[in-house]
């Protein structure tokens, strides 16, 4: 049986990282079968919260490292679909001139 990634939101990230710190009690093992994420997954979030000053990078859905790759994709998914429209208009026109 395949194992589905599940994306966690950023929001989602700190709080268990706040859950860490708030029970020094517990490892980090438990801490992470408490919140239903893996050990490595809750030790990756912890380093970069480490690495980052207090803050996770958080790329969204789109995997994207930035707004303007972000921009950069729609303008060029929005390039595609205009050729795509001109393609089949061109076709178009070629099967209508030839009546």
């Amino acid at each position: 049986m395949p194992r589905k990634n599940k994306q966690h939101d950023k929001q989602f990230k700190l709080d268990a990282i706040q859950y860490v710190k708030e029970h020094p009690d517990l490892t980090q093992a438990e801490c992470a079968k408490n919140l239903g994420v893996s050990i490595t997954t809750l030790t990756r979030w912890l380093s970069q919260y480490k690495e980052h000053d207090g803050d996770i990078p958080f790329r969204g859905s789109g995997n994207y490292q930035s707004d303007e790759q972000k921009e950069i994709a729609r303008l060029k998914r929005e390039l595609r679909d205009a050729q795509d429209a001109l393609d089949v208009l061109k076709k178009a026109i070629g099967i209508l001139g030839n009546d």
